[in-house]
């Protein structure tokens, strides 16, 4: 089984999170893709982070019904910060017969340098690209590495979590349901 593995805080998961999902889902050979929910992102500040077990709910509500999308906890039980290396190599380990994809941002891909171990990436993992607006690719990538043309869409959770600190409406920017569990919760206030 091909799995895209689609790594984030997703704090919270927007409806540009989603439209990449079910792009990249759409358009390449991979039956499922699974949210890799990250507790803590090792190039991220962890002040602003829901709880992830908050977080994976919410992608949970977000992606409800969609065969083809899942989410995974793998990464709570994983030790601290969290690295795409040491994820994939356990699940590789722990699903030997799925093949395993890494999804990425071009955003995310052109810092891929700095990442733990990048080189045993590139080598041993399959990696399909998403643009993000302001990181266009223009090196010719490796036959391991595949563009997938999604929307460029310029939301970020950042922004949507000044709006509810701004009380101001983040309706379609997140699923209704998300909002709604949002503001049930008082989540980023």
């Amino acid at each position: 089984m091909n799995i895209g593995l689609y790594f984030g805080s997703f704090n919270p998961v927007h409806i540009g999170h989603l439209i990449i999902a079910n792009t990249i889902v759409t358009e390449s050979e991979l039956d499922q893709l699974w949210f890799i929910i990250s507790p803590q992102n090792p190039l991220k500040s962890q002040a602003a982070l829901l709880n992830e077990y908050h977080r994976k709910h919410l992608v949970d509500i977000a992606i409800e019904g969609e065969n083809r999308l899942r989410t995974s906890s793998v990464e709570f039980s994983l030790p601290k910060p969290s690295f795409t290396i040491d994820t994939v190599t356990y699940l590789s380990e722990k699903y030997p017969s799925y093949a395993f994809k890494i999804i990425m941002g071009s955003d995310g891909y052109s810092n891929l340098n700095k990442w733990k171990n990048y080189e045993l990436l590139l080598k041993n993992y399959r990696i399909i690209i998403y643009n993000r607006p302001g990181f266009e690719i223009k090196e010719s990538l490796p036959s391991t590495v595949t563009q997938v043309a999604a929307p460029l869409l310029e939301i970020s959770s950042t922004h949507i979590r000044e709006l509810i600190k701004k009380n101001q409406s983040i309706r379609f920017l997140v699923p209704d349901v998300v909002k709604d569990e949002i503001e049930r919760n008082h989540y980023y206030k």
